[in-house]
C-alpha cells in the first residue's frame, strides 16, 4: 500500500483523531484505491501512532460507509458505485436548493462578501492545482448557504451526504481549469441572486451547480 510519509500532518489533534482525518484525506483523494486492504500497522507507521488509534479511527469510518470491516478478517476501502453519483447529487441538489432559496431572504451583505470572498479562494485553488484545497473552499461556500438557511435537517442530511460526495468531487476538481471554471461561476451567479433577493434564481443556479457535475462525473467514471 504506497502510503506518503512526507504529508502535512494536522496539529492539536488527538492520535485517533489526526488518524481519522488522514485516513479519510487518502481515501477522497484517491491514495488509498477502491477494494484497497488496510493494514493497520502499516497505517500506524505512516502516521507515527499506535495501532490503537488506528482500530478507533477506522470505526467511524465504517460509519460513515469509507471502509468495511470485517471482524477478524480484514478491512478494506468501500468501492465507488457509479450509479450511486446520481442518486447523492440529485438528493444533495434538492437540500441545498431549499437552503439557497431560504438564505435568499435573510443573507446580510457581509455574509455575502463573505461568500464571494471564498468563491475566490476556490478559484485559486482550481486554477493553482490544487484540487483538495479548491474542494475544501467548494465545501465552505455551501456550507455557509446551508448554515444561513437555518435548518438543521437540511444541515445534518448533508453533511452525511458530503462525505460520500467528495470522493466523485475530487475527481471532478482534478480536471482541466476550463472544465471546474463552469463552478465558479455557477457559485457567482448564485452571489448575484443572493444580492437581488431573487429566491427562484438562487435555488435554480444551485441545482445546476450540482447537477451538472453529476453528469459530467458519470460520463468520466
Amino acid at each position: 500500500m504506497p502510503v506518503p510519509k512526507n504529508f502535512v500532518s494536522p496539529v492539536r489533534l488527538s492520535a485517533k483523531e489526526r488518524a481519522l482525518s488522514q485516513i479519510q484525506r487518502w481515501i477522497i483523494d484517491g491514495t488509498l484505491q477502491p477494494g484497497e486492504k488496510l493494514l493497520d500497522a502499516e497505517l500506524a507507521e505512516s502516521l507515527g501512532v499506535s495501532r490503537t488509534p488506528i482500530r478507533e479511527a477506522l470505526q467511524p469510518l465504517e460509519v460513515q460507509g469509507l471502509v468495511t470491516t470485517h471482524p477478524g478478517k480484514e478491512t478494506k476501502v468501500t468501492e465507488i458505485e457509479k450509479d450511486d453519483i446520481f442518486k447523492m447529487y440529485s438528493t444533495m441538489a434538492a437540500l441545498h436548493a431549499l437552503a439557497a432559496e431560504v438564505t435568499a431572504q435573510v443573507i446580510d451583505q457581509e455574509q455575502i462578501e463573505q461568500l464571494r470572498a471564498i468563491n475566490s479562494e476556490f478559484e485559486n485553488a482550481v486554477k493553482s492545482g490544487q484540487p483538495y484545497q479548491a474542494m475544501e473552499a467548494d465545501e465552505q461556500f455551501h456550507n455557509l448557504i446551508v448554515e444561513l438557511s437555518d435548518n438543521p435537517y437540511a444541515a445534518s442530511f448533508s453533511a452525511q451526504l458530503l462525505v460520500h460526495i467528495r470522493r466523485f468531487k475530487y475527481v471532478f476538481l482534478k480536471r482541466p481549469i476550463a472544465a471546474t471554471q463552469a463552478s465558479v461561476d455557477e457559485h457567482a451567479a448564485i452571489i448575484t441572486a443572493f444580492e437581488q433577493r431573487d429566491s427562484v434564481q438562487a435555488q435554480a443556479m444551485m441545482k445546476r451547480n450540482f447537477i451538472r457535475p453529476m453528469q459530467e462525473l458519470h460520463g468520466i467514471l
